[in-house]
């Protein structure tokens, strides 16, 4: 297994990172300003986009090819940002929408709640969001200190 970063042409990713933001106009928002990475372990399986917001790191985007879920990709990717970005950043950030199958995984991999924003799916997607059949409403954002 390696991680590697993408400098360039991240658009070839899009069908991965789709799964985790769906809507391509929202992923054009943060691709290019954020840094990418991508695991390979006999192909590609999983990548994150993490981007700088005034002094706090954000994962932005983390998708794990549908295959390759449950394999620990995805809380290898992360534990790569922590590894990588401890004593560059006092937190990494995530946000997800308040589903039962993404805060879950968060927490498990260390990550506690620490905001939300209400309504942000509503305001900001131009159809409704669904994860684990629950329509997501309110950006959740969750923390991990670095």
């Amino acid at each position: 297994m390696t991680i590697r970063k993408v400098e360039e042409n991240k658009k070839q990713y899009l069908s991965l990172l789709l799964l985790a933001d769906e809507q391509e106009d929202m992923v054009d928002r943060y691709l290019e300003r954020g840094t990418m990475y991508v695991l390979e372990d006999g192909g590609v399986k999983a990548e994150c986009v993490v981007t700088d917001e005034g002094g706090v790191l954000e994962v932005k985007n983390l998708a794990v090819e549908p295959a390759a879920q449950g394999k620990g990709y995805g809380k290898a990717l992360l534990d790569f940002l922590v590894q990588t970005y401890a004593g560059q950043y006092p937190a990494l950030w995530v946000g997800t929408g308040d589903s039962p199958s993404t805060v879950p995984f968060y927490e498990a991999c260390g990550f506690r709640r620490h905001h939300r924003v209400k309504h942000f799916f509503l305001e900001h997607y131009a159809h409704p969001i669904y994860e684990g059949g629950v329509r997501l409403t309110d950006m959740v954002y969750l923390q991990r200190v670095l």
